[in-house]
């Protein structure tokens, strides 16, 4: 039986005479957390942005919850249970906390104009029902302190929460999270793996993560897909990739390179090369 959410079958992507992926088959399970690694122009954000319909696929097909995707257009995406954050913050800076989080629930909403202008009974009902689950997703992430103080004042951490909330208040069925530790520290780091832990045990939602972090990546991963110049490198676990030849020579040089390095006892670790 196929445990599979989200099934990604030969995905090739080309921009003009540049193959930015090639040929990329992965199986992302229920309940798991999935993470795509590699160094800069490896072709990740680019797998990323064809399960978001941001690009439509060369050749090949991404099928999710038994349907195919890429029949999709990028507007119903949302409603079929999947969200998404951005390596770089996408929030409405001059709204509150909660204002922000509230505009997650749009796509739930089934009101029409008419009820919106007259505010009719089911228009507060649907209100009712936003809010409680925003105050949900602002309990669940500790951002009762920022509830309503606007994101153009808020610290860049609590802004990377902040996009998280909103992205759950979608009630997803699969997160997308693009570089979840960006331009965090390391405690805000380790805070972050905390939330990514409890979505998945906590909530159930499926995680599709693409990070550098080797560290928050072998903390919260189930099974990592390494890629290089668009292809797929290796894929297992976190252990299991980071061992990997290729993916050591891909990051830090040939094999023969890491050898003269740790003749030299130099610590080579892979972790340092995926952060820089």
């Amino acid at each position: 039986m196929n445990d599979a959410l989200l099934s990604a079958r030969n995905l090739s992507v080309r921009f003009g005479g540049v193959l930015a992926v090639n040929n990329v088959s992965f199986d992302v399970k229920q309940g798991e957390v999935f993470t795509l690694i590699g160094p800069n122009g490896a072709g990740k954000t680019t797998v990323f942005n064809l399960i978001s319909r941001i690009y439509t696929p060369t050749t090949g097909e991404i099928d999710y919850m038994g349907a195919k995707l890429t029949d999709q257009p990028p507007h119903k995406i949302a409603a079929l249970g999947i969200a998404r954050t951005f390596q770089n913050i996408e929030l409405f800076e001059h709204a509150t906390v909660l204002h922000n989080l509230l505009i997650g629930r749009h796509t739930h909403r089934q009101t029409g104009v008419w009820s919106e202008i007259f505010f009719t009974q089911k228009t507060r009902d649907a209100e009712i029902q936003a809010r409680e689950k925003a105050e949900q997703v602002i309990d669940f992430l500790d951002l009762q302190h920022h509830r309503d103080s606007y994101v153009a004042g808020l610290p860049y951490g609590v802004r990377k929460v902040v996009e998280l909330a909103r992205a759950l208040c979608t009630e997803p069925k699969l997160l997308l999270l693009d570089e979840p530790s960006s331009g965090l520290n390391v405690e805000e780091t380790d805070d972050m793996a905390f939330w990514i832990q409890d979505i998945k045990n906590e909530l159930g939602i499926t995680v599709l993560m693409v990070e550098h972090d080797m560290t928050l990546v072998s903390k919260v991963s189930d099974r990592v897909l390494a890629m290089n110049q668009g292809e797929v490198l290796a894929m297992g676990t976190p252990r299991e990739v980071q061992n990997d030849p290729g993916v050591i020579e891909a990051y830090l040089g040939s094999i023969d390179d890491v050898s003269s390095l740790r003749r030299q006892h130099k610590t080579v670790d892979v972790h340092a090369g995926v952060r820089s």
